[in-house]
């Protein structure tokens, strides 16, 4: 920049400062000064000559960094205060539960929204994650975990012996394809990625540059980038045909999810769902990606410690997925 127009600038600058007392009472000409200055700065290019986003700066400098280990250690512990019989919210997640019933259908619902994709987390009950020894109830977990909300995984397919895609916060169980199910990928932006027959999973990091945090072998996968699969009328073991106790994880935005239960089998009234139907809410809830996890006496969600879904009696799982805060103690209001 040429020297007369700098010495133009901070000039002007200056007469601001000294003519501020003055002018302050009147909303338009101090309207009108910020705007010449603005104009005068953007035909120099040069903006780096004024601390203009000094506010904003010490903004985010106070800005809390909400992030967690990508490791089996449980979330921080969440704030009793900040629960509600609906929901629970603080500086780093919101959470808000939701019951709907349509058409002999009752549905429990968690929508959850983080500031961190180190808050949707995975754990599982054996100490090593190869053994296949070590069940437990979800409500068990969800508290050693300090889950705001919790719902149960895929049981890790029941034996590490079968061909099956695990992966749990970084750690691998294993990577065998069975191209007769589904795979789901949480990326390390806890973005999903559903691969309809495992297609391209095994590639997935390589393709993608992204890194597999959690992955599920189960399925099947109900929604695909916005719209909603035609499930096969067999699918795997499962009674996908019929009306069963169901439970579902989709994505809806950027760190915006929802978890699913469709309530069957109990004192609800609730006759649960099929496999496609369970698809077609999903897509109606506006997921843009929909997975399965395992249903009927596995289906259980938790909130605050309890289980929100009618379920008479728990079942030994040995795998669930939470959302946790990640808001200190120390920092509590």
């Amino acid at each position: 920049m040429k020297l007369p127009v700098r010495i133009a600038l901070w000039v002007l600058c200056a007469v601001m400062i000294l003519a501020t007392p003055f002018i302050i009472s009147s909303p338009q000409i101090l309207e009108d000064a910020r705007w010449e200055i603005t104009d005068a700065i953007e035909e120099s290019g040069h903006w780096s000559l004024f601390p203009t986003a000094c506010a904003e700066s010490e903004w985010e400098e106070a800005a809390p960094e909400y992030e967690l280990p990508i490791d089996r250690s449980p979330g921080m512990k969440p704030n009793p205060a900040n629960f509600t019989e609906s929901g629970y919210e603080d500086e780093s997640i919101s959470v808000r539960m939701e019951t709907l019933e349509e058409e002999g259908v009752v549905w429990r619902i968690a929508w959850v929204n983080i500031a961190s994709p180190t808050q949707l987390r995975t754990n599982f009950y054996a100490k090593n994650i190869k053994s296949d020894k070590g069940y437990g109830y979800v409500t068990k977990m969800a508290a050693e975990n300090n889950a705001i909300v919790a719902m149960n995984g895929t049981a890790f397919t029941r034996s590490a012996k079968l061909h099956s895609f695990e992966v749990r916060m970084g750690i691998v169980r294993q990577t065998k394809i069975n191209k007769s199910l589904d795979i789901l990928i949480i990326d390390e932006n806890a973005d999903f990625h559903v691969f309809p027959n495992s297609v391209g999973a095994d590639t997935f990091e390589k393709d993608t540059g992204h890194k597999i945090i959690n992955a599920f072998m189960f399925g099947p996968a109900l929604v695909k980038n916005g719209e909603v699969l035609t499930l096969p009328k067999k699918y795997g073991n499962y009674n996908a045909s019929g009306n069963e106790p169901r439970a579902a994880f989709g994505q809806t935005d950027a760190l915006n999810y929802v978890m699913v239960i469709a309530d069957g089998r109990g004192k609800s009234g609730s006759e649960g769902c099929t496999l496609q139907e369970l698809a077609d809410f999903m897509g109606r809830l506006g997921c843009t990606q929909a997975y399965n996890f395992d249903g009927g006496n596995s289906a259980i969600m938790v909130f605050n410690n309890e289980i929100y879904n009618y379920k008479s009696q728990e079942r030994d799982l040995n795998d669930l997925i939470y959302f946790a805060t990640a808001v200190p103690e120390e920092a509590w209001n």
